[in-house]
Order: structure tokens, then sequence, then C-alpha cells
């Protein structure tokens, strides 16, 4: 299991492929808030449950999906 302390605000989150996912609003209990102002996130909040991360490390979060598997999997409600 990863250590959820590590994670920061205005991380990078990536996919295993390397494509970027989103930015860290906080964490929201057992999920990473993803900030709503990032690109690909049109408007919205959208969380990533931390059992989908690999590693955190070099300043970034990076998952164990590729990009697409992440944001066909992300929840949007609060």
């Amino acid at each position: 299991m990863v250590d959820t302390s590590l994670i920061q605000e205005q991380m990078p989150v990536v996919g295993s492929d390397g494509g970027r996912i989103g930015t860290v609003d906080h964490l929201d209990g057992q999920r990473i808030k993803l900030t709503r102002t990032d690109p690909a996130a049109h408007g919205i909040h959208h969380f990533i449950h931390v059992d989908s991360i690999e590693a955190i490390e070099a300043g970034e979060v990076r998952l164990n999906r590729t990009t697409a598997q992440a944001q066909d999997e992300w929840g949007t409600s609060e």
C-alpha cells in the first residue's frame, strides 16, 4: 500500500502510460480529488481511488492504470 501522506496539493497525476490525468486538489478519505481547473477535467472535480496508485515519486502520483482506464473509472460525485 502506498503512503498517501506523501500526496500533496498540485501534484500531477499520471497514468501507467505516462499520460496526464489531472492535478491533485486534495486527499478526500480514500480518494484523490482532482482539480476542476485542469484542462482534462472540463470544469468538474473528478475522483481517483487510492487503490489505483502505483507509486508517489519524482513529485507526481503514478497510477497502476493507463490514462484511458483511469478516466473511464474516475468518479464525479462529491
